[in-house]
């Protein structure tokens, strides 16, 4: 398809009726494919199965009996796996549910009700802000939103977050209290933070003595092309005197199964301590049979990372497929532009500006289910109306293929009609 401003009136009108003839195709073909969601496929799911098959001995190391009550923070042995995975010591991790987001908004209501450390609690304060980082994870934007925090959108680089305007803003608002993002294969863009944006975030002054870093580190270990490496944060924040402003979560919900897997949450000696207090009030513990039954199935990290070697070679042609989908049908023009991600579970795609709305409406409308295009923006306001997340992993390969199509055929379309209308 050649390039749009080249194109005149009747031209533009030819090609809009031959792609609106294809997407009608499309249409009756009465498709239902869900692209909504970053959600594992059932031939990564199928390499967790052996964790259904149970555990026949309850003990775990230091005679700790699973099925009772007791170990708040989390199994000895499970720590030790985390720990080796993520480079932070034991001691500073505490072992949660399920859910990461969990305890991200575990570790927001605490803020709210109690403060830390001694500082003034979040909800007694005229105004509380955090910094989001754009386009990013709408879960995060969504419970920012129901706790009243204020979001400040920050442009995520190549290599990060704007640190000049992240660092600008911490310093001269002590109502900014923290940032709030995804380091490693960034949802949505598969962005990875480099060593200087980390050592920044690290060392940066903050007007806020209470400033905090929530690291989402959910993709940590989800390398699909290249196996990239975070700097470590806490090695550089214990450098610069900054060890309590970091909290790191992580979770395998995406390496077992995301009903069954296991959250932690990691930060400063100070910060757990002051965790575990809050926590011995709200439960008695997490599942600790999920998590020796966890520790048995991959018994340490090396074999967590075979797995997701496994999980790497199906998702791969499933990344392939969006790629090369896109290289051909819009590498010649620009129409749109597009991440390559090395891992994580996303491609963002950048549609001409005033169309990523149409193309996720054209999509539904054709049985392609995508996540709303304003979704990657603090309360769904992408003033460009631009971006669009597209989730690989689910779809079958054959789905994926007509998906992409469907998708393709809706771009054409937006962008035609959006020039239609300039003229």
């Amino acid at each position: 398809m050649p390039e749009l401003k080249s194109m005149s009136k009747d031209e533009l009108l030819a090609n809009y009726d031959k792609y609106l003839k294809e997407y009608n195709n499309y249409k009756e073909m009465k498709l239902n494919l869900d692209m909504s969601r970053g959600k594992p496929g059932s031939k990564q799911l199928d390499l967790s199965n052996g964790l259904l098959e149970g555990i026949d001995d309850y003990h775990s190391i230091n005679n700790i009996d699973v099925r009772n009550y007791g170990v708040l923070d989390g199994l000895p042995e499970t720590k030790k796996i985390f720990s080796d995975l993520l480079n932070v010591p034991e001691k500073n991790i505490i072992i949660g549910g399920n859910s990461a987001l969990n305890l991200i908004y575990d570790t927001f209501a605490r803020l709210l009700l109690f403060g830390t450390l001694g500082n003034t609690p979040w909800s007694k304060l005229q105004k509380v802000k955090i910094l989001c980082t754009v386009p990013g994870y709408d879960r995060h934007f969504a419970m920012c939103e129901e706790f009243g925090l204020e979001m400040i959108p920050v442009p995520l680089n190549e290599d990060g977050p704007d640190m000049d305007m992240v660092e600008k803003l911490s310093l001269e608002d002590d109502a900014v209290k923290g940032i709030i993002c995804v380091p490693l294969y960034s949802n949505p863009t598969g962005t990875v933070y480099s060593d200087e944006v980390i050592e920044r975030l690290a060392k940066m002054k903050t007007a806020a003595p209470d400033y905090r870093i929530f690291l989402d580190n959910a993709y940590a270990i989800h390398h699909i092309y290249k196996k990239n490496k975070l700097a470590n944060i806490f090695e550089l924040a214990e450098k610069y005197k900054n060890e309590d402003r970091i909290y790191m979560y992580f979770s395998t919900s995406k390496v077992t199964f995301p009903g069954s897997g296991i959250a932690m949450i990691a930060a400063s000696q100070k910060n757990i301590e002051e965790i575990k207090k809050r926590m011995s009030i709200q439960t008695i513990g997490h599942n600790k049979i999920n998590q020796l039954s966890f520790v048995k199935f991959f018994k340490n990290a090396d074999n967590i990372m075979s797995h997701m070697e496994k999980q790497a070679a199906i998702l791969k042609p499933k990344f392939d497929i969006v790629i090369e989908t896109l290289e051909k049908e819009f590498g010649e023009n620009k129409l749109c532009t597009w991440t390559k991600p090395d891992g994580g579970y996303f491609i963002t795609l950048y549609t001409l500006d005033g169309c990523a709305k149409e193309v996720v409406k054209l999509a539904k409308e054709a049985g392609v289910i995508m996540t709303g295009a304003g979704s990657t923006y603090p309360y769904n306001n992408n003033p460009k109306d631009n971006c669009v997340r597209i989730a690989p992993s689910y779809p079958y390969m054959e789905e994926l293929k007509t998906a992409m199509e469907v998708i393709s055929s809706c771009i054409k379309l937006a962008s035609i009609k959006k020039e239609l209308k300039m003229l």
